[in-house]
């Protein structure tokens, strides 16, 4: 794994769990059992790692987070619990940003009918049918709707789908371990 250039040398692990779990962290160390970490340690980077879930990043001042986001994570609301706990030390959830990475796309995301159903009964902007017609789940609409209803109006997204795309990871597209990385640090 090479480093981004820029990167503090302090970096931030989870180990993640595919849950709604949020954790305060001031260094690295331990790396905490959850799906979302925040801090407002400057020159702390915070690393989130997907293959075909989505990674959120969210800034605002003084404060910055990562969430690894998808179908489960979504249904247990792990980008929702990460505002409200950032906003429970003081961030202004008005003024994050949210940056939400390439994932599995709705029209690419198949899954078996009555899993869509049990996620958009959590999740209803997540309800999708592929390209073929078969049900699906969008991930990245059920978060933006996740961001939406908690008052963020500053969304951003890359578009691409890591099925989709062959310079990204997905282990639906490979049937092999591996990811993309997401950093986000306060300088």
């Amino acid at each position: 794994m090479s480093t981004p250039t820029g990167l503090p040398d302090q970096v931030v692990f989870m180990r993640q769990v595919h849950g709604g779990a949020v954790a305060y962290v001031t260094a690295p160390g331990v790396r905490p059992e959850v799906d979302a970490v925040f801090t407002d340690q400057r020159g702390l980077a915070l690393r989130v790692v997907v293959a075909d879930c989505a990674p959120v990043l969210i800034t605002t001042a003084g404060m910055v987070g990562a969430a690894h986001s998808g179908r489960t994570g979504t249904v247990a609301g792990v980008v929702p619990a990460l505002v409200r706990a950032m906003a429970g030390r003081g961030a202004d959830v008005r003024g994050m940003t949210a940056w939400i990475g390439p994932n599995a796309c709705g029209s690419c995301y198949e899954v078996p009918p009555q899993m869509r159903a049990d996620v958009t009964a959590a999740v209803p902007h997540a309800w999708a049918t592929t390209r073929h017609g078969t049900p699906s789940v969008d991930i990245r609409a059920g978060i933006v709707g996740q961001l939406t209803a908690l008052g963020v109006t500053d969304i951003q997204h890359d578009d691409r789908c890591t099925i989709e795309s062959p310079q990204l990871w997905s282990y639906r597209r490979d049937r092999r371990s591996g990811g993309n990385y997401g950093f986000v640090w306060l300088d």
